[in-house]
């Protein structure tokens, strides 16, 4: 069975891109998320739902990855679980107060934060068969990012994606699928690249025929 997956964003700020001249060229396009204006920014561990392991942990790094190699220059700040960070803001929920206070904090402009959320695990031989981290699934991964203003807390970008793909190394345990992989790159790394690859196509430069 092959990967299926999607894709879709919003971007709640105001870009222009213009080019003029005659006959047909390529153009290089500004990322339509530039990421420069907010100076150093923060990035919370992913959330993760009906699952265990290290797959949000992975995905988080794989984030990381794509978005500085996309925006050479900025800064990343690893900000560590979301739980964490709440607790220490005294908030129940990343949102506009919680927001703020990273800002004064940890000293960032914007906030990074995704969640995760696995389903319709199938094993080889049935979910019956899942019972040990050796075993292979098909699960389908939605991920979801936002970018929080420290300013005003309030969204300046969100993007979604999702795909279905066989993984391995997976087991269920309590009615969730444990993700724990030696070598998460091996196991699950395909399915964690698209989405990734998915959600930051906003913060990657293009070219296109003009």
């Amino acid at each position: 069975m092959g990967m299926r997956f999607g894709r879709r964003s919003t971007l709640l700020l105001v870009l222009a891109v213009s080019a003029c001249g005659g006959g047909r060229r390529s153009v290089l396009v500004p990322p339509r998320l530039g990421l420069q204006p907010y100076g150093r920014l923060g990035l919370v561990t992913f959330t993760v739902e009906n699952a265990k392991g290290s797959l949000h942990e992975f995905a988080t790094e794989r984030f990381s990855e794509d978005m500085l190699a996309a925006q050479p220059g900025i800064e990343v700040l690893e900000l560590g679980t979301q739980d964490s960070l709440l607790q220490r803001v005294g908030e129940k929920e990343l949102g506009i107060v919680a927001a703020q206070a990273l800002g004064k904090q940890r000293e960032v402009g914007a906030v990074f934060a995704g969640h995760l959320k696995v389903t319709n695990p199938k094993g080889t031989g049935g979910l019956a068969g899942l019972v040990t981290p050796h075993l292979e699934a098909t699960v389908r991964v939605d991920l979801t990012v936002r970018l929080l203003s420290t300013r005003s807390g309030a969204t300046l970008w969100r993007s979604s994606a999702w795909a279905t793909e066989r993984v391995g190394h997976v087991a269920l345990v309590g009615g969730q699928l444990d993700f724990s992989a030696k070598d998460p790159k091996e196991a699950y790394g395909p399915l964690v690249n698209t989405l990734i690859r998915l959600v930051t196509q906003d913060m990657r430069s293009t070219w296109q025929q003009q």
